[in-house]
């Protein structure tokens, strides 16, 4: 695919994903009157992400219809395509529906298994995250700055977890961090705290089991600021899910320290 094609791309889906973000914010403020699954343990699924993401999927099938799709609620959409755009409508819909702000729609672009676009938009906040790569990440057009933070000491480590994971491991990795001085959040929204890593905010982030829709658009935007990642792709990461971990450019070797720690 020609650089021309992934920047026209990049520039289109910057206007659809706040406009999904603002369709998703009328339904923020309407939750009350949300129809709600429940898909497993502390996995719930409301009419809300199901619309929003029929929404980005209807546009991008519109503007780009010879590209793939999958996304968190509809499934999947000729993944033999040469360009697969990777959606979660509402990262962090336990957020979402109990009134708290830290949610967010990602979508990703992959082409050959390399992440070429990432982009979130926090509608609470008015931020959109956004990278191409080889050409950086941006906050709201202003470029991003990883942190230069050489400890986890110096910092936050953002740690997720769900009951899809391993509990040792998790253990194993708060142990870790804790022992190491540092300190932890966990916001409901893997693709916001990945984002963070590469706006300054965070240090890094590890969860042990991850949906490729949760993080992709976040490991984009860490790599375009000089930061570092697991190769989540990696073993079909793509539709199985992986571990990630990612890490500001001085605490890589302290992120995998505390990744082996987890027992990886």
């Amino acid at each position: 695919m020609k650089d021309q094609s992934i920047q026209y791309r990049f520039q289109a889906v910057q206007v659809l994903v706040r406009d999904a973000g603002i369709y998703a914010l009328q339904w923020f403020r309407n939750r009350d009157t949300l129809q709600i699954e429940k898909k497993g343990a502390q996995d719930l699924v409301s009419e809300a992400d199901r619309s929003v993401e029929n929404m980005i999927r209807g546009r991008l099938q519109t503007f780009f219809p010879e590209d793939g799709f999958l996304g968190e609620e509809s499934g999947t959409r000729n993944l033999d395509a040469e360009g697969i755009w990777v959606v979660d409508p509402i990262d962090g819909t336990s957020c979402f529906l109990n009134g708290l702000s830290s949610w967010c729609v990602s979508i990703a672009f992959i082409v050959k298994n390399e992440i070429e676009i990432g982009l979130i938009y926090a509608p609470c906040t008015d931020e959109l995250f956004a990278s191409q790569r080889g050409f950086g990440a941006a906050l709201n057009g202003k470029p991003m700055k990883p942190s230069k933070a050489t400890s986890l000491a110096d910092g936050i480590v953002g740690l997720g977890y769900s009951p899809k994971s391993s509990i040792e491991a998790t253990q194993k990795a708060f142990n870790y961090l804790l022992k190491s001085g540092g300190v932890y959040h966990d916001i409901g929204s893997a693709a916001l705290m990945i984002a963070y890593v590469a706006a300054g905010r965070y240090l890094g982030v590890y969860e042990y089991q991850i949906n490729s829709w949760d993080c992709l658009a976040g490991i984009a935007m860490v790599r375009e600021t000089g930061g570092w990642t697991n190769d989540f792709l990696a073993n079909d990461g793509l539709l199985t899910g992986n571990p990630v971990l990612t890490a500001s450019p001085g605490t890589k070797e302290a992120m995998q320290k505390l990744f082996a720690a987890a027992g990886h």
